[in-house]
């Protein structure tokens, strides 16, 4: 037998070179290794409906060796309902054939094959070799057992999958022992630490401002501890943790005495996995649980699909729509596999049986899509070994007839089979508002597209999105292409849905104005009253709560997700019932102090961010501040009168216009050498010449020790390619800032490098460097004297008439504008100054331009999550327990749903009101009129009125004011306060209230919407 152990082979690995600009945001999220190990995956997927496609979409964006495709069935008008690969004129062609163009332009890096074979033929044991994973969909069970007999003897990773209606399954055998390199894909832990206890427990104490992390079981090695040196780069050593700053590492009675510092780092350990064949797996199988609500489910689901199987072996078709004779045959068969299996369930199981729903596929196939990335590269956790799903609350109220669900010959009858021909028409007058669509976006369009949402008379779907396709999007933005880099994302999207589509022609609306106060006038109350609901498809917290809010105030649904590489959460919002987004928010970053990052930085991220920072301060700002002194009028005197540095920004004026102007490349040159001398050499010697390396506290401890490295100058060496890395960009982007032309040739940076002559540096005495946070920063000398001296040898602006600096705009995703090669540069150097280890180009990439890690099989099993309370919503369900909130982790995997969060109550006088609650004013009232109302009506003082910024009314203003305000009708009263007009778009005003009762306690009340 051989051995199906995955441990590195010699694989046909061709080394290629991974295309970091095309594969970035994925490559946070699997890593180079993971990557170069499906780069030597060739994976065949059999069965080319919905499910198949969405598998074959995921695998060949994520980038595997080759995918090869098997499905000689032909075409049929219902294939439609899920495979968003086939058009109406594929009818009748082989289903691999019609897919194989579309599915083989998603990647040019990864070749798409045929295995061919006529209509009737089956995979055969012969056709799967050569393969290291085999993917089965919708094949039958008779055949499934045949396959994987072959593969679990021969080591060859095997996933069988199907979807019928609401229902979906899968299941994994990855082989005898299957070895999992990094069970959760989170980052190794690392720690400073004080102390190692010499005794036969060695406990390790950590930093006390942070929390170790770790838990039972995890193993540790050790760097840079002073004393005990055995521990450093020590075999991994297993820890037991004692609390949050201490874990115990077993006996170090025979080591060296501990004397300080040190590092601790998690070593991710291999984990052994044993899978049991199908065949065995039928009898005892093990589950993975996908709602924990529904924990009894799996069994009987276990049980139904093997029913469901039979039933097609002995009728040679699917059980009929709702049909209840067929359905009572599934049952008997699903009794003679367990007894006590819940016939309800299986019942729907049987009337869902021929139901293609893309949501479910989505779900489905981007869960399985990753489970093959699993078996190819061993990175993350594969699930164990049977998964069941179902959705079956996404139901109607109103259950359809068998009539309802009858076929009708058209693209929708796999939709029509689970819910019946009524709904299908509420779903197709839908009118949805899309907000974005990037990667999110256009999984949600892709079904829509399938379920014909809008699609119908009184339907239509809305986009915005004001970005523009780059080519790191196209990754897993699946509707784009090479030839679409630099349109519009929303008008791609359009197009490309509607062709998946042809009834969406017409039908979906696509904007470049965001969402935002200053788009109101486009999306305004009559937008908002001719849809039915909203979609986020954000990248950001701050569009979404903006339009959190707009759906709050219009009572609209919204529908919210995210993800995080292979994290993702749904959340749905419903007028009246739920909690909204900005009811529960996460708590902020937390942010490194200022002082760490300037003078004591002792991780590669406080490099990081100090380099951005210098990025900013060499490239962006002085050449900003130096076009506002040339084009606004009393610029010194407006904008550096309170900024408390005016000197110092009159002097990098000065030096940007005047002193340091450059005219030729080899001055930016100069200009770079003198910068990397200024940050890496004096600077430091400045800082040690202020607290010298022996010095130490009021309390005699040595300064630099704990989490401060002491670090040393560097000497310019041109030979070492990090300090000629950093000149080149330096040198082109301070060119960049006047309009030289740049130069790469390594030979000319060099050369003009090492002829500059470096002025002399003696550290100042009596420099205050601020030690921690709580100290005040030390602001520069310098009166008004100086000040005055500085700005006389600035040039009139009239005498630079028309000239001016190019600021750099950051731009992480272009690999030749030298951003992100400086940003490397700088930071490594300094990481070099204080012995923390470098990070290369792509680290750096992800933590400066704070890139979020994506992959297309989360955001495909997200969005199929929204989909299925979509259908809720259109269905017109109104209580808590209808709806799903969802989180997944697809590394662990894990799978966890709960009911949304009821809206929380509050309460005036008897009255209950939720966020959902507001005082409506029509015709324009007096702010007297509504002061009247709250006194008659509940009994309510009114002591402030206020609206967006501007305080209106309060009862401390004072009589002539108060008079003067009372009578004036709201829209002039806000007029007035503000010195504004009112736009004419705006027809309503959202005003807040302070009340108080006859006791006099302060009463919260909902907000006012004043009509004018």
């Amino acid at each position: 037998m051989a051995d199906s152990s995955n441990a590195p082979v010699s694989m046909d690995i061709d080394e290629a070179a991974i295309d970091e600009g095309l594969y970035s945001r994925q490559l946070y999220v699997l890593g180079h290794e993971a990557m170069k190990r499906m780069a030597a995956s060739n994976v065949l997927i059999v069965g080319l409906q919905g499910l198949g496609a969405e598998i074959a979409k995921n695998i060949a964006l994520a980038g595997v060796k080759s995918v090869t495709i098997f499905d000689p069935e032909l075409v049929t008008i219902q294939d439609l309902s899920s495979q968003f690969f086939l058009r109406s004129e594929d009818v009748g062609k082989s289903r691999a054939e019609a897919t194989l163009p579309r599915l083989a332009e998603l990647n040019a890096y990864v070749p798409v094959r045929n295995l061919g074979g006529a209509p009737g033929q089956q995979i055969t044991v012969e056709l799967v070799q050569g393969f290291q994973v085999v993917v089965l969909c919708g094949v039958a069970y008779e055949k499934q057992l045949e396959i994987n007999d072959w593969t679990h003897q021969h080591g060859v990773h095997f996933i069988a999958a199907e979807t019928r209606g609401l229902f979906g399954s899968a299941f994994n055998d990855f082989g005898h022992k299957f070895t999992c390199v990094d069970p959760t894909g989170e980052q190794a832990l690392t720690g400073m630490i004080v102390s190692v206890d010499q005794d036969a427990e060695g406990v390790v104490t950590c930093l006390d401002e942070t929390r170790h992390g770790l838990e039972d079981g995890d193993f540790v090695t050790f760097t840079e501890v002073q004393g005990m040196t055995e521990l450093n780069g020590c075999e991994p050593r297993k820890v037991t943790v004692k609390g949050p700053y201490t874990f115990a590492i077993g006996d170090t009675s025979n080591l060296a005495a501990y004397k300080s510092g040190g590092i601790f780092t998690q070593v991710k350990m291999p984990k052994i996995i044993e899978f049991k064949s199908l065949r065995e797996s039928l009898k005892t199988p093990e589950f993975f649980i996908t709602d924990f609500a529904k924990f009894d489910r799996p069994a009987t689901l276990h049980a139904g699909f093997q029913a469901l199987g039979q039933f097609c072996a002995q009728k040679n078709r699917l059980p009929r729509p709702r049909n209840a004779e067929d359905a009572a045959i599934v049952i008997s068969l699903a009794k003679a596999v367990d007894a006590e299996v819940d016939e309800k369930l299986v019942t729907e199981l049987a009337y869902q049986a021929t139901g293609d729903l893309s949501p479910v596929v989505a779900v489905v196939g981007g869960f399985v899509a990753q489970e093959v990335l699993k078996a190819c590269s061993a990175k993350f956790h594969p699930m164990v070994q049977h998964l069941y799903f179902d959705s079956l609350e996404s139901l109607p109220a109103t259950l359809p007839t068998e009539q309802e669900c009858q076929p009708t010959g058209s693209r929708y009858d796999g939709q029509i089979a689970v819910f019946g021909k009524h709904f299908q028409e509420k779903i197709t007058n839908h009118k949805q508002f899309l907000v974005g669509s990037g990667a999110i976006g256009c999984e949600m369009l892709k079904n829509w597209s399938m379920i014909g949402l809008g699609s119908g008379p009184r339907g239509i779907i809305h986009i915005t999105d004001l970005d523009t396709i780059e080519k790191s999007n196209l990754n897993r933005q699946f509707l784009f292409r090479s030839k679409d880099l630099g349109k519009f994302k929303a008008e791609v999207a359009a197009v490309a849905v509607s062709e998946m589509n042809p009834d969406l022609v017409g039908k979906i609306l696509a904007k470049q104005e965001p969402v935002g106060p200053d788009t109101e006038g486009v999306y305004d109350a009559d937008f908002f009253a001719s849809i039915d609901g909203v979609t986020n498809a954000l990248d950001n917290v701050k569009a979404r709560l903006y339009m959190d809010q707009r759906c709050v105030f219009y009572k609209k649904p919204l529908l919210e997700s995210g993800t995080l590489g292979t994290k993702g959460n749904t959340q749905v919002v419903i007028p009246d019932v739920t909690e909204s987004y900005a009811s529960s928010q996460d708590p902020p970053e937390k942010e490194t102090p200022s002082c760490t990052v300037k003078s004591f930085p002792n991780a590669i991220n406080h490099t990081i961010e100090w380099s951005r920072k210098q990025f900013e301060n060499l490239f962006i700002k002085p050449a900003q501040a130096a076009n506002a002194y040339l084009s606004e009028p009393n610029y010194l005197e407006t904008s550096l009168k309170y900024s408390g540095s005016s000197k110092d920004q009159i002097d990098q004026i000065v030096s940007y216009l005047v002193t340091d102007k450059p005219l030729t490349l080899e001055e930016c040159i100069v200009w770079a050498r003198l910068q990397f001398e200024r940050d890496y050499n004096n600077e430091i010697r400045q800082l040690l010449f202020s607290l010298p390396k022996d010095g130490l506290t009021s309390t005699g401890q040595p300064f630099w020790s704990g989490p401060k490295r002491a670090p040393d100058p560097l000497i310019f060496d041109s030979n070492d390619p990090t300090h000629l890395q950093y000149i080149i960009a330096a040198a082109n982007l301070h060119a960049f800032n006047y309009g030289l032309r740049g130069e790469t040739d390594s030979a000319i940076f060099r050369k003009v490098a090492d002829s500059v002559i470096v002025p002399e540096f003696t550290p100042r005495s009596g420099v205050k460097i601020q030690v921690n946070e709580n100290e005040p920063v030390s602001q520069a000398d310098g009166g008004l004297d100086d000040e005055e001296d500085s700005s006389s040898k600035l040039p009139s602006p009239s005498s630079l008439a028309g000239y001016r600096l190019n600021p750099v705009e950051f731009e992480k995703d272009d690999d030749t504008n030298h951003h992100i090669d400086f940003i490397t540069a700088a930071s490594n150097l300094r990481a070099i100054n204080y012995k923390i280890e470098t990070a290369d180009r792509h680290t750096t990439k992800q933590i400066a331009g704070k890139i979020i890690p994506a992959i297309a099989t989360t955001t495909s099993l997200v969005t199929g999550l929204v989909c299925l309370e979509l259908y809720k919503i259109i269905d017109g369900k109104n209580k808590l327990e209808d709806y799903k909130n969802g989180f997944v982790n697809l590394a662990l995997p894990f799978f966890g749903f709960s009911e949304p969060i009821a809206a929380a109550k509050n309460k005036y006088g008897t009255t209950e009101w939720t966020l959902w609650d507001r005082f409506e004013f029509t015709n324009d009232p007096t702010l007297k009129d509504v002061v009247s109302y709250f006194q008659t009506n509940h009994k309510l003082e009114v002591t402030m009125v206020s609206q967006g910024v501007s305080m209106l009314w309060s009862s401390f203003i004072g009589k002539k004011k108060s008079e003067e305000r009372l009578p004036m009708k709201f829209s002039k009263l806000v007029e007035f306060v503000s010195k504004k007009a009112i736009p004419p778009h705006i027809k309503h005003l959202v005003v807040e209230v302070m009340v108080s009762d006859e006791e006099g306690e302060d009463v919260e009340v909902p907000f006012l919407v004043v009509r004018i």
